[in-house]
Order: structure tokens, then sequence, then C-alpha cells
């Protein structure tokens, strides 16, 4: 089979589906690999890199594939390149993505890896929000350092001594758990906070104090059950306000706060409110990772560093992993291509399968149908 791999068009994505050492594999079972000029080129994978591994250099990558890897989906007249029953393997935003009828419409068979089932332990090394989220959570911390004005670590000088910088992470999943073991390495202080009860033994473990926030029997339950499936729950209003007066505390009193809270398919929760953020000392600095989502801080704004009356900067960096693409274009093609893996059978024939539990949860399209329910 032709895969193909043509560079990425979404401003500012800097990563790419495959790198020579994922190639080299696709070539070993059997493919003929075709890459778009240049596509790797941000992410420091040059296209001799990719020929020295039997990879064919083109100037269009749809032409003749019938496999297309890419780290965004297509969009808008990509879409018109694909061949009449194709695969494409992406992440494709699915609950916003307003061009799945299309994918259906060119008989593609387009699989979203965003929806891989986080409970399957034979699907983690095909987890690409994971792989993605550990580089966000590091680096999140190093883009708020970089705008902070001050030391992370204790240093007793001649001249006095500098406190360490106090930082508060809010939403303890993989990016959250990251940013706290980078805070900490760094020398400061962390406290941390999520609405899964059983995430305080994580914080913990990592050196960081918990924000604990009563819950009713019935909120722990909703949450156990919630933490099954590796995602958030959405909290009762009592918990709600319990937590704001915590949060508030907490975040009045930081130099720099990151906040990580997703929920899959919807707008990301608002955790921090602009009287809160009125609180914070001048040279603060807060970090948005769900800006893209609409964002867990009031007044972010997506792409821009917002700066409020009483001087804090409000950061709203988006797509966090493509900062440090090397890394994220090698975790994301070896997601990648262990998912591809089983698209074939032991015969390496193409074997896609509607009803095998890996592939029913990540295809969205397929036979003209959209699948994906929404709403």
């Amino acid at each position: 089979m032709q895969i193909g791999i043509p560079a990425e068009t979404v401003v500012g994505e800097n990563r790419v589906a495959a790198t020579p050492e994922t190639v080299k594999k696709l070539i070993s079972a059997g493919h003929s690999v075709v890459i778009e000029r240049g596509a790797g080129v941000k992410a420091a994978y040059i296209d001799s890199a990719y020929e020295q591994v039997g990879a064919t250099m083109t100037d269009d990558a749809y032409r003749g594939s019938q496999m297309i890897l890419k780290v965004r989906a297509p969009k808008g007249e990509e879409i018109q390149k694909l061949a009449p029953n194709s695969t494409v393997v992406a992440m494709f935003d699915p609950y916003r993505n307003t061009e799945l009828d299309q994918f259906a419409a060119a008989q593609v068979s387009a699989f979203a890896l965003e929806l891989l089932p986080r409970t399957l332990s034979r699907a983690q090394n095909m987890d690409v929000l994971s792989s993605q989220a550990n580089l966000a959570g590091y680096k999140s911390v190093l883009l708020a350092a970089a705008e902070y004005q001050r030391m992370f670590p204790m240093l007793m000088t001649a001249a006095g001594t500098v406190k360490p910088a106090r930082v508060v992470i809010m939403g303890v999943g993989v990016a959250g758990l990251q940013a706290i073991a980078t805070a900490k390495r760094l020398g400061a202080v962390v406290e941390a906070t999520d609405l899964r009860p059983t995430a305080k033994d994580q914080v913990e473990s990592l050196g960081g104090k918990w924000l604990d926030v009563p819950m009713s029997e019935e909120e722990k339950q909703k949450a156990a059950d919630a933490a099954k499936n590796g995602y958030g729950w959405m909290p009762g209003e009592q918990y709600i306000k319990d937590q704001a007066v915590i949060v508030d505390k907490a975040v009045s009193n930081a130099d720099i706060v990151i906040t990580t809270a997703l929920l899959p398919g919807r707008d990301a929760p608002r955790l921090i409110k602009a009287e809160t953020v009125a609180k914070m000392k001048p040279g603060s600095v807060i970090l948005d990772m769900a800006v893209e989502t609409g964002g867990n801080v009031e007044g972010s704004q997506c792409g821009e560093t917002v700066v409020t009356a009483n001087g804090v900067k409000i950061l709203g960096i988006p797509n966090i992993p493509s900062t440090v693409s090397t890394e994220a274009s090698a975790l994301y093609a070896r997601n990648v291509l262990n998912f591809v893996e089983t698209l074939f059978d032991n015969d390496k024939n193409f074997a896609l399968n509607p009803e095998e539990e890996i592939q029913k949860a990540l295809l969205v399209t397929h036979n003209g149908q959209v699948l994906l329910k929404r709403g």
C-alpha cells in the first residue's frame, strides 16, 4: 500500500505524522511511503533523512496514496485530494470538525486518534493525547517561567534570600502531573487540584501539595466512575462553590498558575474568574492550556498574551506540543505506527474492521456515512 505523509497546513503546526524511524518500519512491512518535500523540516527531520530509509519525496503526497497520515486532519481543498476508498489517520478534533460530511461524501474512512479508549491497556502505545499532553505539561512550565521575572528556586545569597516561586497547577491529568514534576525540578513550591480525588496521591508523590475540596458521597462516586474512563466529570453546584473559594485563595497567592482542564467534546470548564485574577500580585503569570477550547481562565485569548490592569500576564499559547516539535513528532509518529499496524492482518493485507474494538472507537466516517455520535 502507498502511504502518503503531507505537510501540515494549519498555521503554527510544526509537527509531522511520520519520522524516518517510523517510515523505515512502514517500508519494512512492505509499504511504499511518499512524503511531501519539507514536511518534516520544522520538526528537524530533513528530506534526506527520509530518503535514506527508502521514502520517496514528492510535491503531492495525496496523489496515488491509499492511506494518509497527518497530525491535523485534512481541511478544505486537501479533502478534495483524497482518493475514494482511501483511509486517513489523524487528529480530527471530531466533535468540532464541521467537515466530516465531506470525508463521508468522498468515501473516505477517517480515524480520529483522539477517540482512543484510554481504558484499554493494549491501546496505551497508540494514545496520542497522553504522549502530547506529557510534552505540553513540561513545556508549559518553561513557557511560564520565561515570562516570570523572578526565580523559581529559593536562593541564599549575600544580598539576601530569594523566596521560591509558588506554582498552582489546576487539572492533574497527564499534562498536570508533568507540569508538577517540572516545576518541582526547577525548585518551586507546587500546589495542585483536580476533580478526581484519586489524584491526591499522585500529586503528593511528586512533592506537590493537594488543594482539597470537600465532596459529597454522591460526587465522590461520580468522580470515581469518571476516573475509570480517564476523564473528568461535571461537578454539582455546591462543589463548584466550594472549589471556587479554595481556588480563589490559592490562585490569589500564586506566582504562576497553569490550568490544564479539558472535557472531551465540550468547551473547557471555567476555573478562574476575573475577580480572582484581580487579586493576584503584579508580575504573576497564568498559562491557560485549554485556551483553544474556550479557556479555563476568564480573559484568556488564544494566541495572545493579555496583561491585566493589575499587571498579571495571561498566556494563551495554543498547540504547546508543537513548540517541542521534534520530540512531539517522534512520539506522535510512534503512536500512529502502532495504530496503523492494527489495520493489517498477519499476511500484511489491509483489514479494516469496523467492529474491532479500537477501530470502531476511532472510526468517524466510513462507507459514505458519518459514524460519530454528536451531542
